[in-house]
């Protein structure tokens, strides 16, 4: 199938922007209580998996999009390195609808909890190495791991710009 090349304007991260998809969040004081601003985790169907997650160059374009239904993702890079991330709100089928995705400016002062769910391609960046710690489930690139390729679904792959 020929593929048509869609490019996405990546946003600056909001936690208003990016509500559809999960959550932002920065620093914040030690010894300040647990409230709604606090990662919202569904970790509960497994064993939690924190660790750093070592990513070569991706660049800006891809052609797949994936989601974990039975988790919540968060990721944040380390040294305070800037990334992208394509991003698609949780739905009930086996794709995203391409229209809905959208691209996010991560920088490198701030992690992105992803919703159970939520569609997303990346980490996406330009530099040779970025070093990210992810939590998720233990077990979640083997049995929670749900990949559409968009350009056999829709014909469309995607650049950030």
């Amino acid at each position: 199938m020929e593929t048509t090349l869609h490019q996405l304007t990546a946003q600056p991260l909001t936690a208003e922007a990016f509500r559809p998809f999960g959550q932002v969040l920065g620093p914040q004081w030690d010894g300040k209580p647990y409230d709604g601003e606090d990662a919202q985790l569904k970790l509960d169907g497994g064993i939690p998996r924190f660790y750093i997650m070592q990513l070569e160059r991706k660049g800006r374009r891809f052609d797949r999009i994936t989601r974990h239904l039975a988790c919540t993702q968060c990721l944040g890079a380390l040294e305070g390195k800037a990334w992208l991330m394509a991003v698609a709100p949780p739905c009930a089928g086996a794709a995203p609808d391409p229209s809905l995705i959208q691209a996010f400016s991560i920088p490198g002062d701030c992690f992105i909890k992803l919703e159970a769910g939520t569609w997303h391609a990346g980490p996406l960046f330009e530099t040779d190495v970025i070093n990210f710690y992810n939590l998720e489930l233990s077990d979640t690139n083997v049995v929670d791991h749900d990949t559409c390729n968009l350009g056999q679904t829709y014909g469309l792959n995607f650049e950030i710009v």
